[in-house]
């Protein structure tokens, strides 16, 4: 079963082929959310200090460990520091704070949520903040040399971005989170993590509900008798990416989460010939 499947990361560390996504998900909802996809086989748990529900992840993992005896070293918890804090010291409290409000001993993975504040990220100018991401990431690097964090990575980064923390830094990035679907697929970024070593996490994997209204996707995933969410998931982890699919309905968590299937090569063809969506 997917469920049961790994990816080795640069470092060695394994990580779970499947996440579940909390973005939008509030702490009591993440709390149930989390424990559910918990004993339905999940082993990996993706959060965000801005998504403001660490705690709920917290409180649902310690939940689900009581309830199913399920160690916690079994768990692979991910979490990011805010696209808007670009300087050593506030990372250093970021790091804190996240293992405080997941009240965790340490951390599987933390990211770097953006490159660049989130208000700018779509200029094409401006500001590229190399400097502060490499104070950013000094910040994580000690703190992964500590033994509080088990990998570091980025999130949103493009290839520039990710050369300024090759150039400046000491480890070299886990994980690149980015938007990878049906219908958007940066080749070329995949490539050069690739290359790298860096292992790419697919987020909003059914391009949050857009492909639902895709006749030919909808009508693929009925071919393959599964749900267009499956069917896009089952995309991302064909390419070699992990995807992080999103839901707070039980049924469709554990669904979700149901990939043991494969889409064809010529059907992989068809989907990737789609663009724009």
């Amino acid at each position: 079963m997917v469920l049961d499947e790994f990816y080795k990361l640069n470092n060695g560390q394994r990580i779970p082929k499947i996440a579940l996504g909390t973005w939008q998900t509030p702490n009591d909802v993440a709390a149930t959310a989390v424990a559910t996809a918990i004993e339905a086989g999940y082993r990996h748990i993706d959060t965000a200090i801005a998504y403001d529900n660490e705690s709920g992840v917290g409180k649902g993992l310690k939940n689900a460990l009581k309830s199913t005896g399920i160690h916690r070293e079994s768990i692979f918890i991910t979490t990011k520091i805010p696209a808007e804090v670009k300087n050593y010291a506030d990372a250093v409290r970021c790091i804190q704070e996240s293992m405080d409000r997941l009240d965790a001993f340490h951390i599987d993975m933390m990211l770097v949520h953006a490159p660049r504040p989130w208000a700018e990220m779509g200029s094409a100018t401006g500001n590229r903040y190399f400097k502060e991401n490499a104070e950013v990431w000094k910040a994580l690097e000690e703190a992964y040399e500590a033994g509080k964090i088990r990998a570091i990575g980025v999130s949103n980064f493009d290839v520039d971005d990710l050369n300024n923390i090759l150039a400046t830094g000491r480890v070299i990035p886990a994980v690149n989170q980015i938007r990878v679907h049906i219908g958007h697929v940066p080749t070329d970024l995949i490539d050069f993590c690739e290359q790298t070593g860096i292992l790419v996490e697919a987020y909003s994997p059914n391009a949050t509900g857009r492909l639902l209204k895709v006749p030919e996707i909808s009508a693929m995933a009925e071919k393959y008798r599964v749900s267009v969410p499956q069917l896009a998931c089952r995309f991302v982890l064909q390419l070699g990416l992990l995807p992080l699919p999103k839901s707070v309905h039980e049924e469709r968590i554990r669904q979700n989460s149901q990939l043991d299937f494969e889409i064809s090569s010529s059907d992989m063809a068809k989907l990737l010939e789609l663009e724009g969506l």
